[in-house]
């Protein structure tokens, strides 16, 4: 196969050759794309030269295309189109793409705080289209490098440094036990090295509330005794036998209210932590989603804190 030369065509000046063929005149043509006429005739001499044809017939009266230039007018005609139907699908993409906002979150963060969010988000802009992922701190955190989401809400206290982060809450982990476990009538705190030692039902590996833990104790960890997905399944193990559990005192609000789940008191851990919006640094702040931001941005400078259901 014949290596053809790469040649840097001026889109604008196959859009003015073709122009001249259906106007009639380089005038025309000129007028139709709000140029001057001289700088109409520089584009088509600049095309001739790139070229290496002649494809105008330039005579005192005005100017024909020659035998090439309506050759090379029908080629130009079918770029010029493609060119024209590619800007307009790209708008028609980027207008559907800035109307809608796709955010993720961790499971305490999507419980209790994107709800109030978005309920705030419908009331600004209602009929936005809302896509929203929930799923573990580690999940979020992938899903806003894969492009999957534009925007993440997570609790772990160790933040990707690839991506751009802002602290939006706070909240504080809790030892809870169910009223039957030993340790359901202890007052005196418990020291973090028992603590790491006691057998816990926990959340999956990557969990914001799992790695909040593991790194506040500062020491080897016990494996857990039983791992599952969600807080929701984490509190009723909790409540039913022997195992204890560390959740955000917001998820366990209402059973500790109703004497479902016992507060155990800690001694020298701290397991307070902040939640952060995450994103990517390329990340184009437009239509929805900068409406969204705002709203984050003005919920964040005076922040309510997070509040249990009652």
């Amino acid at each position: 196969m014949i290596a053809l030369p790469r040649l840097d065509l001026d889109l604008e000046a196959l859009r003015v050759l073709v122009l001249i063929a259906d106007l009639g005149s380089i005038s025309a043509a000129a007028r139709a794309e709000r140029i001057s006429q001289p700088a109409a005739s520089k584009r088509i001499k600049v095309l001739e030269s790139r070229l290496r044809l002649e494809l105008l017939d330039r005579r005192s009266h005005g100017a024909v295309l020659t035998a090439h230039g309506r050759m090379v007018t029908e080629w130009s005609r079918r770029v010029v189109e493609a060119a024209d139907a590619l800007l307009t699908g790209a708008s028609t993409l980027s207008e559907q793409a800035t109307s809608k906002i796709r955010i993720g979150a961790s499971q305490t963060v999507a419980e209790y705080l994107v709800p109030r969010w978005l309920a705030e988000f419908r009331q600004r802009t209602p009929g936005t289209p809302v896509h929203f992922l929930v799923g573990s701190s580690a999940m979020v955190i992938d899903a806003v490098r894969g492009r999957e989401i534009d925007l993440g809400f997570v609790e772990t206290p160790q933040l990707p440094t690839d991506l751009s982060s802002q602290p939006v809450a706070q909240d504080r982990l809790v030892l809870v036990v169910g009223p039957a476990h030993r340790l359901a009538r202890r007052r005196i705190p418990l020291p973090a090295g028992e603590l790491a030692q006691l057998p816990l039902v926990t959340r999956q590996q990557g969990s914001g509330t799992r790695e909040t833990l593991e790194l506040a104790v500062g020491a080897p960890m016990a494996d857990p005794a039983l791992e599952l997905e969600t807080n929701a399944a984490v509190k009723i193990a909790a409540a039913a036998g022997e195992l204890g559990a560390v959740l955000s005192e917001l998820v366990v609000s209402q059973e500790l209210r109703d004497g479902r789940l016992v507060e155990v008191p800690l001694a020298d851990i701290d397991l307070t932590r902040r939640w952060h919006a995450i994103w990517r640094g390329d990340t184009q702040w437009r239509g929805a989603l900068a409406d969204f931001r705002t709203l984050i941005a003005d919920w964040s400078r005076s922040p309510q804190p997070p509040t249990p259901p009652s």
